[in-house]
């Protein structure tokens, strides 16, 4: 299905299971697709949720939009979906840079948040490094695309040992990566690089949250998760094994487990 903002952006999304379920809303990470989240729609769908399921802008099916997109774009592109959709309250899951965007969704709209799911993510601010970084990075993919970006990093969005032990998940991985728009992704990154600190919104967060994260992720290690369940209140930490970057992928069955119970526990 697709959704046109007022801005003129077409999200393309997923809404799956009963319209009368509680709502809970996957946001994928960069540089990949509503697809990444295939087996937890299914699971959560299963368990009599209502799931919804966007490709973000730049990303998918939906509008390429060039330039810089701010998490605070993507978080309002799905209030506005939500409104679209007739849902006030959802769970919102992300990971990554979805998990960013769920962040920055909790700081503008957290009257529509009963829960929060932050898988393999960070709170913190980017630094000046790490701004320079993400835009030398967007000037790369406009010149020459994800294809080598993707043969780079593929074993480290999901652990090495994944890659050659589960080459599905690794071709899934692989496709999602080199079929993203170089335009939308360079804006993503540019607008990443831009995120401010959520470390107080989420100290002050009243709502129930799961931190996920694979025993082995490098970009946003377990410290890290770590770091971020002593933070928040009303927070749970799951260490997921035999994980990288993306244990929904890796160990679907483990991370889906984890999901429904914190699901079901609301």
């Amino acid at each position: 299905m697709e959704f046109s903002t007022k801005s003129g952006t077409t999200l393309a999304y997923d809404d799956r299971g009963p319209s009368d379920g509680p709502a809970v809303v996957l946001v994928h990470g960069h540089p990949f697709n509503r697809t990444m989240w295939n087996p937890q729609a299914e699971a959560v769908e299963r368990a009599g949720h209502r799931v919804i399921v966007p490709d973000l802008r730049g990303y998918g099916e939906s509008t390429v939009v060039p330039g810089r997109a701010l998490l605070a774009d993507f978080a309002d592109d799905i209030a506005a979906l939500l409104d679209h959709l007739g849902v006030e309250r959802v769970a919102v899951a992300g990971l990554s840079m979805g998990g960013q965007i769920a962040m920055e969704f909790h700081r503008l709209h957290r009257a529509r948040v009963s829960a929060l799911v932050l898988a393999d993510t960070s709170p913190v601010a980017e630094t000046e490094d790490g701004k320079a970084f993400r835009n030398r990075m967007a000037d790369r993919l406009l010149v020459e695309g994800l294809d080598g970006y993707a043969d780079e990093v593929i074993d480290k969005m999901i652990a090495p040992y994944n890659v050659t032990g589960l080459p599905d998940v690794a071709a899934h991985v692989l496709a999602m990566m080199r079929t993203t728009a170089p335009e939308g992704a360079a804006a993503a990154l540019r607008g990443r690089a831009e995120r401010p600190d959520y470390r107080e919104s989420l100290a002050g967060a009243e709502v129930p949250v799961l931190i996920v994260v694979g025993v082995d992720d490098t970009y946003t290690p377990v410290a890290d998760a770590e770091d971020m369940h002593r933070l928040i209140p009303q927070s749970a930490l799951v260490v997921v094994d035999r994980a990288g970057h993306l244990p929904n992928l890796e160990q679907p069955g483990r991370f889906n487990a984890a999901l429904l119970g914190f699901l079901g526990r609301l």
